[in-house]
C-alpha cells in the first residue's frame, strides 16, 4: 500500500527492517552469557569469586564496568531507511 514513487510492499519492508535493527541492537546490550572470566579483559585484575557467582559470564572487574557504563551510548535518532531519499530510488 505504498504511495507516490515507493514500490508496492515498501513500507512493510521498512518497518520489518526497522525492527529487525532494534532487535539487534537490544541482542547486542544483552548481558554477558557463558563461563564467567578469572580476570578482567581489559586490566587483567582478578574478579571476585563473589561478582562472578552473582553475574554468569562476567568479563570486566568492577571498576572498568563502571567506567564502560558511564560512556554515552550513541544512537541514530531516525530510520535511514524511511528518510524520503532512499524512497526515490
Amino acid at each position: 500500500m505504498a504511495g507516490g514513487w515507493a514500490r508496492d510492499g515498501a513500507v512493510e519492508e521498512q518497518i520489518e527492517a526497522s525492527i529487525n535493527d532494534e532487535l539487534s541492537r537490544m541482542k547486542a546490550r544483552r548481558g554477558p552469557v557463558g563461563e564467567s572470566a578469572t580476570h578482567c579483559a581489559e586490566c587483567d585484575e582478578e574478579i571476585p569469586e563473589k561478582r562472578r557467582a552473582a553475574i554468569p559470564g562476567v568479563k570486566l572487574c568492577v571498576a572498568c564496568q563502571q567506567g564502560r557504563d558511564a560512556r554515552p551510548q550513541s544512537r541514530g535518532g531516525f530510520n535511514r531507511r524511511g528518510s524520503k531519499d532512499s524512497q526515490l530510488r
